[in-house]
């Protein structure tokens, strides 16, 4: 089964589009959707409920009562999911799920050893500005965690469950989930996906909020980085 996480903030008019989506290029494949109502103060339940009586599939709605923020709402999404795999995108219907059955089928036929498989944007469609200052955190990261990836910011990722459980969450995991996979021992993949507009709606997260908060994020995950030695090779011994 693959478990398509979705952590969402006042996205009540991106849901029903998005789940559209989701059935017309999923609809073949064994699925779960678990949407994580991360404090929303607009209809996002009601229109889960809707989603959940006339979907195929099982829509499961996860709620916080207060706003953590996206990387504890995947936190939440992963700790529930039934699915061996586990896909994340965003709620606000700029992450087009298309690209969900590439990125799985990715990360399966490049075998056991890979851990993630990453959407990298092409064509953004944000304002001038949230692309520079995009393109120069990835550049950063990259050069600084060598995570594999041009673009970790993408909502889009396809992670084996097991894995991705592993993994330590804080408020910014979401942007370094390849560097944290290499970290357990596990290689990165990545596909080519186009970005879209957003629907309906604004941001949550500004720009100056973002890098304030990435720049500490960063110097974490390399600490986390030094501090770690090599993955061992365990093989159990057995008595038989």
């Amino acid at each position: 089964m693959i478990s398509i996480v979705i952590p969402c903030k006042n996205e009540a008019q991106n849901i029903p589009p998005l789940m559209d989506e989701i059935a017309e290029h999923l609809g073949d494949r064994e699925i779960e959707v678990i949407v994580v109502n991360d404090g929303s103060s607009d209809d996002t339940p009601q229109v889960l409920a809707d989603e959940a009586k006339k979907r195929d599939f099982p829509v499961r709605h996860l709620r916080h009562q207060s706003s953590v923020g996206q990387s504890l709402s995947l936190r939440s999404g992963v700790l529930a999911a039934a699915g061996s795999i586990i896909a994340t995108i965003d709620g606000d219907g700029q992450n087009d799920p298309k690209y969900i059955g590439p990125l799985v089928d990715k990360l399966t036929e490049s075998g056991p050893r890979t851990g993630i498989a990453c959407g990298q944007r092409i064509k953004r469609k944000d304002t001038r500005i949230k692309q520079i200052s995009s393109r120069f955190a990835n550049w950063l990261r990259g050069s600084i965690l060598n995570d594999n990836t041009r673009d970790s910011g993408c909502g889009l990722k396809a992670v084996r469950a097991d894995i991705f459980r592993r993994l330590p969450f804080f408020n910014g995991t979401h942007r370094f989930l390849p560097a944290l996979v290499i970290q357990e021992g596990f290689d990165v993949v990545a596909i080519d996906v186009l970005d879209r507009p957003r629907r309906f709606g604004k941001s949550n997260y500004g720009i100056l909020d973002r890098g304030l908060r990435g720049a500490l994020d960063l110097f974490g995950v390399w600490w986390l980085k030094r501090r770690r030695n090599v993955m061992p090779v365990v093989e159990e011994v057995r008595y038989d």
